[in-house]
Parts: C-alpha cells; sequence; structure tokens
C-alpha cells in the first residue's frame, strides 16, 4: 500500500539467484554502497531505473539503521528466473528483501515488502467472536484460485455479505501492514454486527512468478477478475442472502470498485476506503514531496532526487505496457457517476497516500446523487487508524486497529 516505500513492489518483479550472492547484495545496501548493489542491475533493470532514482528509493529502508537480525533465505524457482528472500527484522519492522536473478547472474528484479505477520496479533476490542464463525474458503477454481477466510455471524440468516477487495502490492488477506490488520479487523467487527465477510489472499502474493511472468498483466487480473469471483463464491454460501453482497475496496481496491461494479452489475452497492481517483503517477509525486517534506530543509541531491522521481514516476516499477495502458484515462469517479448503485465513500483526514485531494474529487461528481454517502475522519491515517499531527511512515509499525467508528458507520450503512 505504501508506494513509495514499497515502489519496486508495484507490478511484482521476481526473479532467481544463490543465497550468498543475495545476502552479498543486502550487505552492500546496508552499508549504503547502493551503487555496488546497483552495479549488479541488468541492462534493461538499469535503463527503467536509474541510481539516482533508486538511491532516493532506499532511503526510508537505510532509515532504519543496522538490522537486529536476517533470517535463513528462502528460494523459488520461476521460469528462467530465481527467488530469493531474506527476511530482515528491525525494532520497529520486519521487511522481506526479494531479488531476482537471471541466467547471467544479474538482477532483473528486486523489491521490499512487509514481512509475513506474527501470530501474536490481538483483535480489535470490537470483535466478538463468539458471536461469528471463520471457515476456509477457495475463491476461484482454476489455475488461480485463492485461499480465504469466510466469517459468518452465528444464527439462521440470510444475512448480507461484504468482498474485502485489497490495496496495492501483495497483500495478504488480513492486508497486514506493520502493526495492523485492517481487514481482519473489518472482518471481524463487521460479522460481530451481523454481516458475513470474504476476505482472501491477493493473487500477486499467492502467485508472483505467475504474475511476473504474464506480459499482459493489468489491473483486472490483478485485482478485479479475483474480486468479482469472490462476489460469485459468497451469493453460493448457506446463509447469506444473494441480493445483498457488496463489496469494500481498500486505497487501490477502491479505485477499481466501479470498475468492479461495473463487472457484475448485480451487487448490491460498493464501498471505497481510502480509494483514489487522480492516477498512480500522481499519487507518487504528492508521497514523494510529502516525505520530503517531513525532512524539513532540503539538501541540492534530495532536491535533484526529487526532481528525477517527478520526472519519471514509474521508474523501476518494472509495469508492463498492458498494465499502465489499461489505466489510462480511467477515472474511477466518473465511472461511478454513471452507476445507479448505493455507495460509501470513506476518507481518513490525515492520509498522506490518498488524501483529502481525492475525496474532494469523489464528492465534487457524486455529491449529488442521493445513492451516495460520505464520511471522513479527522484523526485517522491510510490504514483507518487513528493518531495525531502529521501522520509519517514510522506510526504504520505500531499496533492499531481500524478505529471502530469506520467499523460502525460501514455495518449501518450496509444493514439500512
Amino acid at each position: 500500500m505504501r508506494i513509495l516505500v514499497f515502489l519496486l513492489a508495484a507490478c511484482c518483479a521476481f526473479g532467481q539467484s544463490s543465497e550468498d550472492r543475495t545476502r552479498q547484495a543486502l550487505d552492500q545496501l546496508l552499508a549504503h554502497k547502493i551503487d555496488g548493489f546497483y552495479a549488479m542491475f541488468s541492462p534493461q533493470m538499469k535503463s527503467a531505473i536509474s541510481l539516482e532514482t533508486y538511491s532516493a528509493q532506499m532511503e526510508q529502508i537505510l532509515a532504519l539503521g543496522p538490522p537486529q537480525k536476517i533470517d535463513a533465505p528462502r528460494t523459488q524457482t520461476v521460469g528462467d528466473l530465481t527467488v530469493v528472500v531474506l527476511e530482515v527484522h528491525w525494532a520497529p519492522v520486519s521487511l522481506d528483501f526479494q531479488v531476482a536473478w537471471n541466467k547471467t547472474g544479474e538482477i532483473d528484479g528486486t523489491f521490499w515488502r512487509p514481512a509475513p505477520a506474527v501470530s501474536n496479533f490481538q483483535s480489535a476490542p470490537y470483535s466478538h467472536p463468539d458471536s461469528f464463525s471463520a471457515i476456509e474458503v477457495t475463491v476461484g477454481e482454476d489455475v488461480w484460485k485463492l485461499p480465504g477466510t469466510l466469517t459468518i455471524p452465528k444464527g439462521a440468516g440470510p444475512f448480507p455479505a461484504l468482498v474485502l477487495v485489497h490495496g496495492s502490492g501483495p497483500n495478504d488477506r488480513d492486508e497486514s501492514d506493520g502493526g495492523a490488520k485492517v481487514f481482519r479487523d473489518l472482518a471481524e467487527g463487521l460479522s460481530s454486527r451481523g454481516i458475513a465477510v470474504l476476505r482472501y489472499e491477493k493473487r500477486t502474493r499467492q502467485y508472483p512468478g505467475q504474475c511476473a511472468a504474464d506480459p499482459a498483466f493489468t489491473m483486472n487480473q490483478e485485482t478485479v477478475e479475483d474480486a468479482v469471483r469472490a462476489v460469485s463464491l459468497l451469493r453460493k454460501q448457506a446463509r447469506i442472502d444473494p441480493a445483498r453482497v457488496f463489496v469494500l475496496g481498500h486505497s487501490q481496491g477502491g479505485y477499481l470498485a466501479p470498475r468492479i461494479m461495473r463487472r457484475d452489475p448485480k451487487m448490491a452497492g460498493f464501498i471505497v476506503m481510502a480509494g483514489n481517483v487522480r492516477p498512480l503517477e500522481e499519487l507518487i509525486v504528492d508521497q514523494v514531496e510529502y516525505l520530503a517534506s517531513l525532512k524539513g530543509n532540503l539538501t541540492a541531491e534530495d532536491q535533484a532526487k526529487l526532481a528525477e522521481i517527478k520526472k519519471n514516476p514509474f521508474a523501476g516499477m518494472n509495469l508492463p505496457t498492458p498494465y499502465l495502458a489499461d489505466l489510462k484515462g480511467y477515472r474511477p469517479d466518473v465511472e461511478a457517476k454513471s452507476l445507479n448503485t448505493p455507495m460509501l465513500i470513506l476518507q481518513g483526514e490525515r492520509d498522506y497516500q490518498v488524501t483529502m485531494k481525492d475525496f474532494i474529487l469523489w464528492k465534487s461528481a457524486l455529491g449529488g446523487q442521493s445513492n451516495v454517502t460520505f464520511h471522513t475522519y479527522p484523526k485517522l491515517n491510510h490504514l483507518f487508524i487513528a493518531g495525531e499531527g502529521k501522520s509519517r511512515p514510522e506510526e504504520y509499525q505500531a499496533p492499531g486497529h481500524v478505529d471502530e467508528q469506520v467499523v460502525a458507520d460501514i455495518a449501518n450503512w450496509i444493514l439500512r
């Protein structure tokens, strides 16, 4: 979800390598010898991203300082590449460092992403496990089938139901991010209030190599297709009202919610949580400028790096041409305006990833329609967790839960 920090994760660039060389590459980075790491990039990687831009992207990682622990490598073969993953632990966060090596020993892809969440997560106070059951399900039946969890209230039903659609990056079914599990909070909180909720592993998390190998990969394959299949699965479940199946999209999922609705017009309505209206490149530049502003006075080198990212926001993301072409001209607010369906638009006012600029665009397009409800929350960030002052990346690492008022507003809207 954090586009800047995990910039290279946006399109799941993967590969293969020897464990020793991956550890050596990591040591180069941690020693601030970014040019040494960059020298191992393949020509294609170097043409996609400059040393200056890559250095700028690495600043947030290197600011964490020396790690406390580095786990043993995990290796996977994907086509002609080999993927090596090292889980790196700092006090506030654990991240997976992933490198893709080609047959000639060059790096064809690399990124950081949140490491698998620890198991000692405490459910939110508004979760009442005695009021619902959790059932393991499978979304889809083909090569892209995805494991998921359906939480369903106890009782005869039929219950209204909700599909949760992830933000950007290879998210798990809980949408784990630092100290938060946004989708687990929503699922347990809403099921405690009489609503069935389906959440599932994102395709780019379950099948990273296959996604990377698809030259025609777009957000339709990444997000839309699986959301539509999840809705179809819910309609077939006992104790669920097939006429009251909704979709909730967070961040990228909210951006695509109108497109999901267009693919399945029988859906009862959709919810947008911090969904952008503006194109991805504008969000990247906004985030870069915001994070730079937190540093105060910028050096000439900082300003040069910022200028480079503004010039080419997609540098290093390895996004296939069809991926970008599919989004060209797409405006979710315009798409939503043509849909005669109930909509709920939610926005945290402290969110620096998808900001109030986007909320204003949603409201400008849809504010005159009786089928659309809007809520903003002054203290909430992109994860809809409360905080004070300017939102900063490090606050994501602290344990936290989706604000209970958000859960209540969603439940009331669906049940109404």
